[in-house]
């Protein structure tokens, strides 16, 4: 950032010089020419103050005001020795503009009332006043450049703020983002532990080596989540490493969320229609979610159940559907008002999918997704 900002300073002290050069270089050759056109000899002492005027725009960026002063000053005397309108008013009009885009508008608003009764001395006051009728080209060169600098800085002051309102969104979203991924990670493995740790307890007793495995599985699925998250945290915390042993999630992972349901008590069968092939990242994490939330559901709601995930490859499209037979409670009702279905609705919908959940027709519940991968069919 700091080369960057090097750079950028380097480029507009280049520009700002090149314009002392410029107005330099119009001011020497072309004070004579517009004095012979206004009938207005061009002495020697025309000179001095339009050389003093172009060179003090070389610091115009850095010192507005100083800068601001000087033009003024060396303009105001050109005027008052009775010399022509020339170049030197461009100087003077550039010197006026860099105050009124740089800084705040009360500031430049006092400079430009100072420098405008200054120039209106040489109406009145000089070698040839031009009396009030020149009061109205000195006013038009403060007011016009100074309207133009100030439409400009609020024009540059709004795009800052519709940039910044921008970022403050995209971080706002990417916030969400992980919120939901956290949701769907904890969730699911928390509920998980918690059945496991029911069997264990309930088997403790009488069947210890069977309540081991339940601790086991328990163990598995802890360490098996925390890997998730930590590949989940990556996204807002950058300046760690990403573990690459751990898989990023996405319907590959599906076995494993099998293998887990399957310790948890509930039997899970896993079907593909189609060709497998590979998927934008956002759609295939999305399709993953919506079978790990919608099993989760599973563990929580549908008592002694099993259920089934059926993974479905189209053109342009991937579909998701998690069916289950639980019957031991009314939880179908319950579920579809919860918040993790909206939790999987809105994930769906914000990559231009279709939702759908609610009971079964033979019993049970139904989740399906379908998520467009954005092939050309």
């Amino acid at each position: 950032m700091d080369v960057d900002r090097g750079r950028g300073d380097r480029r507009r002290w280049l520009l700002d010089g090149l314009l002392c050069v410029a107005l330099l270089a119009i001011g020497l050759a072309g004070t004579v020419p517009a004095g012979l056109n206004q009938g207005v000899h061009a002495g020697p002492v025309a000179y001095p103050p339009v050389v003093v005027a172009a060179l003090a725009l070389a610091v115009r960026r850095r010192w507005p005001l100083p800068t601001l002063a000087v033009v003024a000053a060396a303009t105001t005397g050109y005027l008052m020795l009775g010399q022509p309108y020339g170049p030197i008013l461009l100087s003077f009009v550039v010197a006026v503009y860099t105050v009124a885009a740089h800084l705040p508008v009360r500031t430049a608003a006092v400079a430009g009332a100072v420098v405008l009764a200054a120039l209106a001395l040489y109406v009145f006051v000089g070698v040839r006043p031009p009396g009030a009728v020149g009061l109205m080209p000195v006013a038009a060169w403060v007011v016009v450049p100074f309207a133009v600098g100030v439409t400009v800085r609020l024009s540059r002051e709004a795009a800052a703020r519709s940039r910044s309102d921008e970022a403050r969104r995209l971080a706002d979203a990417e916030r969400l983002r992980v919120a939901r991924e956290v949701h769907d990670v904890v969730g699911h493995g928390l509920a998980a532990i918690h059945l496991q740790a029911e069997v264990a307890l309930h088997l403790l007793a009488r069947r210890p080596e069977q309540a081991e495995a339940a601790l086991t599985a328990i163990s598995r699925t802890s360490k098996e989540a925390l890997d998730e998250l930590r590949v989940t945290l990556t996204v807002v915390r950058r300046e760690e490493v990403t573990d690459e042993r751990a898989p990023v999630p996405g319907l590959a992972q599906l076995p494993h969320l099998r293998e887990r349901l399957a310790g948890a008590g509930v039997p899970v069968t896993v079907e593909t229609s189609g060709e497998p092939r590979p998927l934008p990242v956002a759609v295939d994490l999305a399709a993953y979610r919506v079978a790990q939330e919608a099993l989760t559901n599973v563990l929580r709601h549908a008592g002694p159940a099993t259920a089934a995930v059926r993974v479905g490859y189209a053109p342009g499209e991937v579909t998701v559907e998690v069916t289950d037979t639980g019957r031991g409670r009314p939880a179908p009702a319950d579920r579809a008002a919860g918040s993790g279905l909206a939790g999987m609705r809105e994930r769906v919908t914000a990559l231009g999918g279709t939702f759908d959940a609610g009971p079964a027709a033979g019993g049970g519940f139904r989740v399906h997704a379908t998520l467009p991968t954005g092939e050309v069919t």
